[in-house]
């Protein structure tokens, strides 16, 4: 028999019953609510009177909906405020724990997650997301779930899923200079397509993602549902016990010792096998950009714009003529140089404390351009909190920057917070679907240390030349 991978081994140990036709029952180990699809769950539940299985499992926190203004209130994007009573209401009769706007803690699920031991190796992890692969990059099974199935996961802790598939993504090779976590997975879902990780669960690999960080792990999960995969992992090592070692919610002590010992088993067997995999020389990526509305319309920064005529196939020559057409861009010429209006640096994908540090790097001692609005949005009070306490705050100020409080913000746009209609805007967030920022809003996704260069120049610029 051959041996089993990252994915089998927390998949079978969550595996309550086998209900035929690839389907299982799994346990859950968390169920994560946030204000836009957790808000109405557990009104759901409420409504229909049943209870929360396991309320110590469950955690909330506000995100989607609010305002990152400065000075906010709940109800300064009126909607948001809303959501945010309907949540603490139904919260506090059910005994979830809610981290409420401004409470530490407080912050966009995916990142408070990690950030205060929630999320661990080896756990199976859902949301009312489908970002929540980002979790994966500690080598949990973590993935987004549907409105009707988080009321199932509320009330009995537990979740029907089809077994999946298993891709092993290898990334070899050192990091090329300005190359992060954010080019890697660009180029890869630009090479293999958004439907590559259809009914698969990936497993990253290689030389390359031992060498990342556990923050630039998150990144990289997060943008697994781009290229069709609900899942995403990167097998647990030293530094992942290092990064979760006396986390609020992670094991202490002996427990701790305990639980390391457990996961140190969890990495795929030698022999194991998977249905697809591929490999990713890192000395062929560049820092990379978007140019439509697919995260698979993305070049490398010094590569000029597709030209459909060029496309593979008829359905792709249609589909890059659109967005170019939305885009306002022209096939041929240099993506570098187009003028953006706006920079956003924030989202699940790219707002935890590595990614300011990251975006301040390039902002110190320069301005931005007079034609660019752009914002910071930390991805949580504790990011916010650590990066004051680093002056970051102070080099995005003076660099010309809006420093703003923790949400999501401008990724989704569910919060009043839009790029106006015809502008475009530089992104560190992971989606650059149609409207994505706000109707017509056109969205280019970047790295942080490009999203500055691109404030700084004007227009979308190579932060190597920098």
């Amino acid at each position: 028999m051959a041996g089993k991978t990252l994915f089998d081994k927390i998949w079978d140990r969550h595996a309550i019953a086998d209900l035929g036709d690839g389907f299982h029952l799994l346990g859950l180990d968390r169920v994560l609510v946030h204000d836009l699809s957790g808000a109405r769950a557990l009104e759901e539940v409420a409504e229909k009177g049943y209870p929360v299985a396991r309320p110590e499992l469950v955690f909330a926190t506000p995100d989607h909906a609010v305002s990152t203004k400065p000075g906010r209130t709940e109800d300064t994007f009126p909607v948001g405020g809303r959501l945010v009573r309907g949540m603490r209401r139904r919260t506090a009769a059910l005994g979830i724990r809610m981290f409420d706007l401004g409470q530490d803690g407080n912050g966009i699920v995916h990142v408070i997650g990690p950030e205060l031991g929630i999320s661990l190796p080896g756990a199976i992890i859902v949301c009312g997301d489908s970002h929540t692969c980002t979790h994966g990059g500690l080598g949990a099974l973590a993935f987004g779930i549907g409105s009707s199935e988080l009321v199932h996961a509320l009330a009995t802790q537990t979740l029907v899923q089809r077994r999946p598939r298993a891709m092993r993504l290898n990334f070899e090779g050192a990091l090329p200079v300005g190359v992060t976590a954010k080019d890697m997975i660009l180029h890869a879902i630009g090479r293999l397509g958004v439907a590559a990780g259809t009914g698969i669960a990936v497993e990253y690999a290689g030389s390359a993602i031992r060498a990342l960080p556990v923050e630039a792990r998150l990144t990289l999960c997060n943008l697994s549902i781009e290229m069709g995969a609900k899942m995403g992992m990167v097998a647990p090592d030293d530094a992942t016990y290092r990064f979760v070692a006396g986390r609020d919610f992670a094991p202490k002590g002996a427990l701790f010792e305990r639980a390391v010992a457990d996961w140190r088993t969890l990495p795929c067997d030698p022999d194991a096998v998977f249905d697809v995999e591929h490999t990713i020389h890192m000395a062929d990526v560049a820092p990379q950009i978007t140019w439509g509305t697919s995260p698979e319309h993305v070049v490398a920064i010094d590569q000029p714009i597709p030209d459909p005529a060029r496309a593979p196939d008829a359905a792709r020559r249609r589909a890059w003529a659109a967005a170019l057409e939305y885009q306002g861009l022209e096939p041929g010429k240099p993506i570098a140089g187009t003028p953006v209006d706006w920079v956003f640096i924030g989202s699940c994908t790219n707002s935890r404390i590595s990614d300011l540090r990251a975006a301040a790097a390039v902002a110190r001692g320069r301005r931005t351009s007079a034609r660019v609005t752009a914002w910071v949005v930390p991805g949580s009070e504790r990011v916010k909190k650590e990066a004051e306490a680093e002056g970051l705050d102070r080099v995005f100020r003076d660099a010309g920057f809006e420093w703003r409080e923790p949400g999501c913000s401008m990724c989704v746009a569910a919060n009043g917070e839009t790029v106006p209609p015809g502008q475009r805007s530089v992104s560190t967030s992971n989606r650059n679907f149609t409207a994505r920022q706000g109707p017509g809003a056109r969205t280019h996704l970047a790295s942080p240390a490009m999203a500055v260069a691109a404030a700084i120049a004007g227009a979308i610029a190579d932060v190597r030349s920098i």
